[in-house]
């Protein structure tokens, strides 16, 4: 039995030892998040009654290679920025393109990302990249304080070190970084650009980042883009002036509702602004960046390691065409070659980043599955080679006490300029990333080893 497998087996034995006093904790850990608002759509983020434990040696490799992926996405953008053939190949909306013309004043490209992967055995794999407005920072280090000194994980401690791996401080020391970059002066007066939920069973992770930018003495307001008006070369809302954009609204969300006239473009654009994550991160998240990536011929100049962490970790991408292109080296008919593999690929669509819409080849019939490419085909969606999810056991609160389910974990390395430095974990038991009894997120600590 691996050090992993001994120590989550320890924890399961400390729950089940004393039922009744597991069952008062559980009692309190929820009353505990409904008190700090730890909820979304009304649902408490976190039903799992363990926290997700990495080794140290897991965590060290998942940094390394994840910050070296980062900086071959950042390679590619820098690419793309350049070469309008490459930009077409997005298939970015008109809008986004101007968008992304438009230098945002600092040179960092994605200040905050978030890596969605399987970690498997030691093994990374990349699913997909958050960069335009990635979520779960605040709720995760809220969820590892409740956890750190909950029982279950004090006893626990006695016998395993563990570590915590926080985000929120990262988070403001890389917006201030880079709005000194961009030639900002002392503290920013931050708004955190949201739009407010319209419904009151909703909480925003945002009210725990405005609460600690505060604590931490900076200025700051949650924003809604409606609220904001740009008058002698200032962006504000009302009688609050606004120097740092912390922008919590997807590029696709923005223009859904605003064209390019809007007062936070106008500001951006004059650089009277500093917005974080600026509208050049859209490059990054579209998931036709991987097909970039996994393109052979684009990459073949990138630093070795670069290629070896893309071969390794990066799942083989294409946008969806009737058209020619390569498979791990070979030329393929892209269009036969899907009809052909469902049980290895995903159809998913290239903007959407919650599951939905997309298609799990393995989980269809020939005539479905020739439907999903028929649809693929009218919209810009990638094809994807099929990840096989991490599965671990998770202790769950349940009507009749505790129970024991097989969940699948996604992991969340979380990166600030560049570092990768916190790290959170989503638990499921399907292919979407939504809200649900059966879904949420789970504190990640690192198993230093027993004592």
């Amino acid at each position: 039995m691996s050090q992993l497998d001994e120590a989550i087996a320890r924890y399961h034995k400390i729950l089940e030892s004393d039922r009744e006093r597991t069952r008062a904790w559980a009692t309190e850990l929820q009353a505990q998040m409904e008190a700090e608002q730890l909820s979304f759509g009304g649902r408490l983020i976190c039903p799992f009654l363990r926290p997700h434990f990495i080794t140290r040696r897991q965590y060290d490799s998942l940094v390394k290679t994840g910050e070296t992926l980062i900086s071959a996405v950042d390679r590619m953008q820098q690419m793309v920025l350049q070469d309008p053939a490459l930009l077409s190949q997005l298939e970015l909306l008109p809008a986004e393109k101007m968008l992304a013309a438009i230098d945002p004043g600092y040179k960092t490209l994605e200040v905050t990302c978030r890596l969605d992967s399987h970690l498997t055995n030691g093994s990374l794999r990349l699913v997909q990249y958050n960069a335009d407005s990635p979520t779960g920072v605040a709720w995760a280090d809220s969820l590892s304080e409740l956890f750190y000194n909950a029982p279950p994980v004090k006893e626990f401690r006695k016998k395993h070190t563990l570590s915590k791996v926080s985000g929120k401080k990262h988070l403001l020391s890389a917006l201030l970084a880079t709005y000194r970059q961009f030639g900002g002066r002392g503290k920013p007066k931050i708004a955190i650009l949201e739009f407010r939920p319209s419904f009151a069973t909703t909480t925003s992770e945002f009210e725990i980042f405005r609460d600690f930018f505060r604590k931490e003495g900076c200025e700051a307001e949650i924003v809604s883009p409606d609220q904001l008006e740009f008058k002698n070369g200032v962006l504000r809302r009302g009688n609050y002036d606004i120097n740092l954009v912390y922008r919590r609204v997807s590029v696709q969300e923005f223009l859904q509702r605003f064209d390019l006239s809007h007062p936070l473009v106008q500001a951006y654009r004059a650089r009277a602004v500093c917005m974080v994550n600026s509208f050049r991160s859209e490059l990054a998240h579209k998931k036709a960046m991987f097909a970039l990536l996994t393109d052979e011929a684009l990459i073949a100049k990138f630093p070795a390691a670069e290629r070896k962490a893309i071969a390794e970790h990066v799942p083989w991408t294409r946008v969806v065409a009737a058209t020619k292109t390569t498979y791990h080296g070979k030329k393929i008919d892209l269009q036969e070659f899907i009809l052909k593999h469902r049980e290895r690929l995903v159809l998913k669509p290239n903007d959407d980043y919650t599951g939905q819409g997309s298609f799990f080849g393995w989980e269809m019939n020939d005539a479905s599955w020739e439907r999903a490419f028929r649809q693929a085909l009218h919209t810009p969606y990638v094809v994807q080679e099929k990840v096989e999810p991490a599965r671990s056991v998770f202790p769950v609160r349940s009507d009749g006490g505790i129970e024991l389910r097989e969940m699948r974990v996604d992991v969340y390395p979380q990166a600030y300029i560049g570092r990768i430095l916190s790290c959170s974990s989503w638990l499921s038991w399907g292919t979407t990333a939504g809200f649900s009894t059966s879904a949420g997120l789970a504190p990640t600590f690192i198993l230093e080893g027993s004592k």
